[in-house]
């Protein structure tokens, strides 16, 4: 998949089942007759526990919570448990897709928290959590928040044989940023079985009602994310019941400084929309409690948003991956 997305909506009023209600398109249309129909999504990969032929990393689906359907992928890399006895540090993976679509499952982010696992020698997690309209936020951090309290109690078989719980990480990109920075400030409000060693954001999902410089509309008009598209996603994905002037995707400041997770990376792209909320958020991180060394910012020249995750053999990704192994290594 290219990672240059078409942002333009096919010139379609109607389909079989009736007018169009909300469009968001290339992410999701939501029609009035109650259909919804996702466009950024990639086919749905199997997981394997046969290591060998899966490139060094065996893979299974677990149901964290029957009652909500909230599950998870998990990665675990062959060279990883080559000795005997060594703990594992674990990665609470939360996929992008703006809320509303992707999957942990499909075919992008299987590759990807793969790719992460076998390079980082983490377990990960990949968290399978519900998605808007259908379940509005706040059912995402919910799930996250029902995932993390699983891996604390290690009672899967993999993450009791490997998982060294003093070693935990919070990390997604877009969308999953968002999360897994809430899920770090819930871990720090209430409470959890275990502490959060550092949190990873890509690309992070954030926003305001007032713009900052990345937020306008770029010269070129070509851009992942559209300031216009993104005013509209938030009200969307909270069904109508939040605006841009959220503090749950605009943290204040006294909001960062809870947190008591000790490190913390950000990455951006050059020519995300988001990349100044990313750059504000490490400055406000910076500018608490916190030292410069405990706070990382990777900024990707050239790229846009979720670059890394279609084109993973450019030198800009490789790059970007390395900065998280070493982060968390």
């Amino acid at each position: 998949m290219s990672a240059t997305v078409i942002v333009s909506s096919p010139a379609k009023e109607k389909d079989a089942t009736g007018d169009i209600a909300v469009d968001l398109y290339p992410f999701i249309r939501e029609y009035k007759g109650g259909h919804v129909e996702r466009f950024l999504r990639s086919p749905f990969v199997p997981a394997s526990e046969d290591a060998a032929g899966n490139r060094g990393v065996a893979t299974k689906d677990v149901v964290i919570d029957k009652s909500t359907g909230v599950s998870a992928r998990l990665f675990l890399a062959s060279r990883a448990t080559a000795t005997a006895g060594e703990r594992l540090p674990v990665i609470v993976y939360i996929h992008g897709g703006s809320f509303c679509t992707e999957s942990a499952f499909c075919r992008t982010y299987n590759n990807y928290a793969k790719s992460l696992a076998a390079r980082t020698g983490a377990l990960v997690v990949s968290v399978e959590y519900r998605l808007a309209p259908e379940h509005p936020i706040p059912a995402a951090y919910d799930d996250a928040w029902a995932a993390l309290q699983w891996v604390a109690s290690l009672s899967d078989p993999w993450l009791a044989d490997y998982a060294d719980p003093e070693r935990t990480f919070l990390a997604g990109d877009s969308a999953g940023g968002n999360i897994a920075y809430h899920t770090a400030v819930r871990a720090s409000r209430d409470g959890c079985l275990m502490d959060i060693e550092g949190l990873v954001m890509v690309h992070p999902y954030f926003w305001g009602s007032e713009r900052l410089a990345s937020e306008t509309v770029r010269e070129d008009g070509v851009a992942m994310f559209p300031p216009d598209l993104v005013d509209r996603l938030w009200p969307f994905v909270t069904a109508g019941h939040a605006g841009n002037d959220d503090p749950r995707i605009n943290p204040p400041a006294e909001e960062v400084a809870s947190l008591t997770c000790r490190r913390m990376l950000v990455a951006v792209a050059e020519k995300d929309s988001m990349r100044d909320r990313g750059r504000q958020l490490a400055a406000h991180m910076r500018d608490c409690a916190w030292s410069g060394d405990d706070v990382t910012l990777v900024e990707s020249e050239g790229e846009d948003h979720g670059f890394h995750l279609y084109n993973p053999l450019r030198a800009t990704s490789k790059k970007l991956m390395e900065s998280i192994v070493q982060f968390v290594n």
